[in-house]
């Protein structure tokens, strides 16, 4: 099976975005070619990029204490594992301590490095990192694999409770879903949404098997979804057979 996420708002649009990057520049950054810390650097840069957003600390707390409120109640209820509570609530406290202390903008300690905002401008040109345009960046490439990993990771460090932060929601918000069957007759579903609470997160499973991808549009009345058919890498027309999939709302 293929699962397939889709955001159906901007805040987890935004927060499934960063966990791509962080994804990429810890894979990137754990390797130790010039070339790869050379990808875990622009990955970093599009990380500061997406987390500049002036409301996405306060987003992360207030969503944080909210699931914190939502989750404190339920050390009393018997059916649920304390010891995975107790550490969840822990995470979220830690988390929100971490957040608070940051100062400034998230991002900042990039912003004023001079030389990675020069390899940063850089980039936005085709070829625009060769040695004879940034010797510097050319010299830090042919050091020691582990002391560019050291500078990378420190780099990264303060993005780390944004990371943190994100991790949480975006688990409680995939675990808090409900699954069901579904068939799109010769590549086309549709539903009429009737729950008062839009879900803020759709997941799709799919055959591996079946050469198709979903194109899924939504609002708070109703969802489509059409399978297309692809061949190589060109995405075709309605694919012309009827498509099992399993289908989730997620909401927090």
């Amino acid at each position: 099976m293929i699962r397939y996420e889709h955001p159906l708002n901007e805040r987890v649009r935004t927060l499934m975005r960063l966990e791509d990057l962080f994804a990429r520049t810890g894979y990137f950054v754990a390797q130790d070619a010039a070339q790869d810390h050379h990808a875990a650097l622009l990955a970093l840069f599009e990380i500061n990029d997406v987390a500049a957003r002036a409301d996405l600390k306060t987003d992360l707390l207030q969503e944080l204490e909210r699931q914190r409120q939502v989750l404190g109640p339920l050390r009393q209820n018997p059916q649920i594992d304390q010891g995975a509570l107790d550490e969840l609530l822990d995470q979220i406290d830690a988390v929100n301590a971490n957040l608070l202390a940051q100062a400034g903008k998230v991002g900042a300690h990039l912003r004023d490095n001079e030389w990675l905002m020069a390899i940063k401008q850089r980039t936005a040109i085709p070829g625009g990192v060769c040695e004879f345009d940034l010797p510097a960046y050319h010299w830090w490439l042919h050091q020691d694999p582990g002391t560019r990993r050291n500078d990378l990771r420190g780099w990264i460090e303060p993005f780390a409770p944004i990371r943190a932060g994100s991790a949480i929601i975006l688990k409680l918000l995939r675990d808090n879903g409900r699954a069901g069957r579904h068939v799109a007759y010769r590549g086309v579903f549709q539903l009429m949404l009737t729950t008062t609470k839009v879900a803020q997160l759709l997941r799709l499973k799919v055959a591996r098997n079946l050469s198709c991808v979903p194109e899924i549009s939504a609002n708070k009345y109703a969802l489509n979804i059409r399978f297309l058919g692809v061949s190589g890498m060109d995405r075709g027309t309605v694919f012309d057979r009827d498509v099992e999939f399993e289908l989730m709302f997620c909401n927090l």
